[in-house]
């Protein structure tokens, strides 16, 4: 009962508490022999639906509806009280009853509308053969000095979430948190998130109910051979699950996906101990000092993606005990990320020949341009004109021209910035915001359009890449010959 249906954006007891709330209101206008039995079952649904949505865990969207439903008690009820009034009992006091009645609609009408615009997210459907499943790891680097402490003794410790192909589990069995391995874990992380942009956590309330369609700790499937994988860095202050729905949909095809979260960067990273890092990372309004500092942070996350490689290389090979041992195939690996997560992946892949293949994702390119990209790249883009950023393309179109290998850029029209990760799924449809694509439409298109990228370079999937990319926007290529 408490699960959100697709398209409406409320569960079955929410919607019940709303017809309970609407047919209070309507029946203070039904003739008087339909008005009792109405009235006394719409209160019955409405009294019901508000208590066990307290036990279960209101959401802030429905306490209109709710307050909307207590002023209209009165209205339904008070006719009752005047039946043997002289005059029939729908025409007294009308012109009080009908102002009462509209301000009650308008509040119950808030309910759906802040529903709509603020929803519990719900995953697409993976559309691969496999069955998902994601567990969480975590790894310190002995070698490598935690630059954001002043302990000379602490060490980089990333946490991982990894998506791979599952067997399919029992029905029944529990889907994943998103967010986080548990509601406390997840609330951690949402309340961060809308920290970051200045949101108070209680809009964005739905996030952390959400769950995805992979299932913790399920088994891998053992029928395929070995599985590619990619790796992803998210977007500044971004987490490890902020493209969920991307990293399942990848995962049901056949790949392992591999998110960090960056601890000091990320708004907020749970240890296993129970500890959480929240992030220190903060701009100074300065560009130049904004440059430098972003071209260090990305550094870092270069240096932690490549770590990590390093860990699932072991974890492949049975150097780490755990169920992929022998499943991961570390020969075909993309390196991918969202903003300056795409500025990561890209100096990870200059920096580290083990990574095949680049994919960012609207990422501005921070750090220097050498040496040049030896790996197929895919960057993909919102439509960004000189007039609201004069040095994204120009900086891109020079990272894009000095690689040695064949690199495609595709801008999205009805693209933003956020449309590259999971925020359509659970911010108002606002296109400056989330873009214009909508809420199925733009999760599909970035999936899309990556998948035929790894299916050409990772698994040497025979076809026209530029032709299937092309039909999703506006298309540029550039192959080595162009770049000499």
């Amino acid at each position: 009962m408490t699960e959100i249906i697709t398209g409406l954006y409320m569960s079955p007891l929410e919607l019940l508490a709303l017809l309970g709330a609407v047919a209070l209101v309507v029946a203070r206008w039904l003739p008087p022999t339909a008005r009792p039995r109405v009235t006394n079952a719409a209160g019955v649904v409405s009294l019901v639906s508000a208590i066990v949505l307290s036990v279960a865990g209101i959401r802030w969207q429905m306490l209109p509806v709710l307050a909307g439903a207590a002023l209209a008690l009165p209205f339904a009820f008070s006719p009752r009280s005047r039946r043997r009034s002289s005059r029939p009992a729908w025409r007294a006091r009308w012109w009080l009853a009908l102002p009462g009645s509209a301000a009650c609609v308008g509040l119950i009408a808030t309910g759906p509308v802040a529903a709509w615009s603020f929803p519990v997210p719900v995953f697409p459907e993976p559309s691969g053969r496999f069955a998902v499943g994601t567990r969480v790891m975590q790894w310190t680097d002995p070698h490598r000095p935690e630059t954001f402490t002043a302990d000379p003794h602490d060490r980089r410790t990333v946490v991982v979430q990894l998506w791979y192909p599952a067997r399919k589990s029992p029905t029944g069995a529990q889907r994943a948190q998103y967010l986080g391995r548990t509601e406390h874990e997840a609330r951690i992380v949402s309340d961060a998130l809308a920290s970051e942009v200045g949101l108070p956590g209680f809009l964005v309330d739905g996030v952390p109910r959400a769950h995805t369609h992979a299932v913790f700790n399920a088994a891998v499937d053992g029928r395929s051979g070995r599985f590619p994988v990619v790796l992803f860095s998210p977007g500044s202050g971004g987490v490890r699950t902020q493209n969920t729905a991307w990293a399942e949909e990848l995962a049901s095809h056949g790949y392992v996906v591999a998110a960090l979260d960056h601890p000091y960067d990320s708004a907020a990273v749970v240890l296993t101990d129970g500890r959480t890092i929240h992030t220190k990372t903060a701009s100074t309004g300065d560009r130049d000092k904004d440059d430098k500092l972003a071209a260090d942070w990305t550094d870092v996350r270069a240096a932690d993606l490549s770590f990590v490689l390093t860990q699932l290389d072991r974890l492949g090979r049975g150097a780490i005990a755990g169920p992929l041992t022998g499943r991961l195939d570390t020969s075909r690996v993309a390196v991918t990320g969202h903003s300056m997560g795409g500025a990561a992946a890209l100096q990870a892949a200059r920096q580290d020949g083990r990574f095949d293949a680049v994919i960012d994702l609207d990422g501005y390119p921070h750090g220097p341009l050498s040496p040049a990209l030896r790996q197929p790249t895919l960057a993909l883009t919102q439509a960004i004109t000189p007039g609201t950023d004069p040095h994204y393309i120009p900086r891109l179109t020079k990272v894009l021209k000095l690689s040695a290998a064949t690199s495609y850029r595709l801008t999205i029209p009805g693209a933003a910035h956020l449309t590259f990760m999971d925020g359509p799924l659970y911010l108002p449809p606002v296109p400056s915001i989330v873009g214009s694509l909508g809420r199925t439409e733009s999760p599909r298109v970035v999936a899309a359009t990556t998948l035929a990228f790894l299916d050409t370079t990772l698994r040497r999937t025979p076809g026209d890449l530029a032709d299937v990319l092309s039909a999703y926007g506006d298309l540029s290529v550039r192959r080595p010959a162009e770049s000499r």
